[in-house]
């Protein structure tokens, strides 16, 4: 697969853990070519990236996947009432961004930033 298509795969495999630059990828990539362990093939314009003998055996004998420790103790459940509630948040709020006034745009601009400074005191009152 391609360097994009990586990331999209750590994504995944991580739950939304865990999304490496692009960054990271692709430099590491490079690093593991020069090392032998995967080779590169251009097709359709995109740089194909395949595991080789010696880099199969390298994966199968080092490390638990990074995806794995990234995503444990990861608490799923809680975490996917926390995105729900942040996009229903947002999408909310573009509502009133695209269809209200100039007035109802300030007010829900104004309740974000309350929201904003109320989370951050959760914080200041647990310590």
């Amino acid at each position: 697969m391609h360097g994009y298509e990586m990331i999209q795969e750590i994504a995944e495999r991580s739950g939304g853990a865990w999304k490496p630059s692009p960054g990271s990828v692709y430099p590491t990539l490079q690093l593991l070519e020069d090392e032998g362990l995967i080779v590169s093939e251009s097709e359709g314009g995109k740089k194909l990236f395949s595991l080789t003998e010696a880099g199969r055996t390298a994966a199968e004998d080092g490390p638990e996947a990074p995806w794995e420790e990234a995503s444990r103790g990861v608490d799923w459940e809680a975490l996917s009432e926390i995105r729900q509630a942040g996009f229903g948040l947002m999408e909310a709020f573009g509502q009133v961004w695209k269809t209200g006034s100039k007035e109802q745009r300030e007010k829900a601009l104004g309740v974000i930033n309350e929201a904003r400074k109320k989370l951050y005191l959760i914080l200041a009152d647990e310590h």
